[in-house]
């Protein structure tokens, strides 16, 4: 199967290229990146440079390619080779909201509406099945990830009344590898920073999907995210008040909510469902999301922690979790290395 990036001078893109070289069944064969363009990917990036492959300003032909240019402009690049059947795995926004969504949070109207119904969000442990028989995945945001799989369990099972905090931390990695004042060095390190408090684009992903799992009122998502003086990671606190009667009250009811996320998550590859609260270190530089769930019996408040790599189950990993899926291979293929510690 030969695979190529579009853009991939990017953090996500040079992340699709690390991994990618090596999975058992897929060749990297052409990687695009227009600032680049002519450069051999060994001199931009050296600890790439045995894949032997030059940087170009267009995709050549493969049987399938991977999309980590930012919104609008993805979907642009994308389109022809949608209309020609190749499979497109998109990590930009351009195909997880529905167009009316997409306008309100990105300030702009789709480019090609008409492929968005045939997109499936690709958050491989609730869209398994149409993950796999799809052409066209969106790979979800960062932030989505680490919430969604934090709370899905508790809102699938009615555990929680649907006024949901989630309060994430980012590494400076997330923002990308364009310059900027905020993420400067002397402006990043040590300090923490809130932003987007007015409402940040990856809500209604988180929004939606949670709504998916349960029919009634849609969920109250307050989004919080905060930027840390690290490179990778994302760990994110979910709060909900639980619903009268969800649990038995103390011990018994931590342990049985412990039992309800063991069980929902049985047979999943990625997602573990850990003893003690996970730090961010633990999922450096693999696929895994780590979740702790526990109560809080003064408040009966559900409270669960979840972790994971920004550019990995956050982005590369969880594109390429999702190519396995649709390619036939093993859902594990090519992402099988253990976290990086300390």
């Amino acid at each position: 199967m030969k695979a190529g990036i579009i853009n991939v001078t990017g953090y996500i893109g040079v992340e699709l290229a690390r991994l990618l070289c090596r999975h058992p069944q897929v060749e990297l064969a052409c990687v695009t990146g227009r600032s680049a363009a002519g450069q051999k990917l060994g001199d931009v990036f050296p600890h790439l440079a045995d894949l032997g492959l030059t940087i170009q300003a267009e995709l050549d032909s493969v049987d399938l390619a991977f999309s980590a240019l930012p919104h609008k402009s993805s979907a642009e690049a994308v389109r022809p080779l949608i209309e020609a059947g190749i499979p497109v795995l998109d990590l930009s926004a351009d195909f997880r909201l529905p167009a009316p969504e997409y306008r309100a949070w990105y300030g702009i109207e789709h480019p090609c509406p008409q492929y968005l119904p045939q997109a499936v969000y690709g958050l491989t442990e609730l869209h398994r099945q149409e993950i796999a028989s799809s052409r066209l995945i969106a790979v979800p945001g960062c932030y989505p990830t680490s919430a969604i799989l934090a709370l899905a369990p508790a809102m699938k099972h009615g555990l929680i009344e649907p006024d949901i905090i989630v309060d994430s931390k980012s590494g400076v990695s997330g923002a990308g590898r364009t310059l900027g004042l905020g993420t400067h060095f002397s402006e990043v390190n040590e300090s923490v920073s809130a932003y987007s408090l007015e409402g940040h684009r990856h809500l209604p992903e988180i929004i939606q999907e949670l709504h998916k799992l349960r029919p009634g009122p849609e969920p109250r998502v307050t989004f919080l995210p905060h930027l840390v003086p690290m490179t990778r990671g994302i760990l994110s606190s979910c709060y909900a008040p639980l619903k009268p009667g969800a649990l038995p009250a103390g011990k018994a009811g931590v342990a049985a909510l412990r039992e309800l996320y063991l069980d929902y998550y049985r047979g999943e590859p990625f997602v573990r469902v850990v003893a003690t609260p996970p730090q961010t270190k633990h999922t450096w530089g693999n696929n895994l999301c780590l979740i702790y769930p526990t109560l809080d019996p003064r408040t009966e408040r559900l409270v669960v922690v979840s972790c994971i790599d920004n550019l990995v189950k956050g982005g590369a990993g969880q594109a390429i979790q999702d190519m396995n899926l649709m390619c036939g291979f093993p859902e594990t293929a090519g992402l099988e290395a253990p976290a990086i510690f300390p």
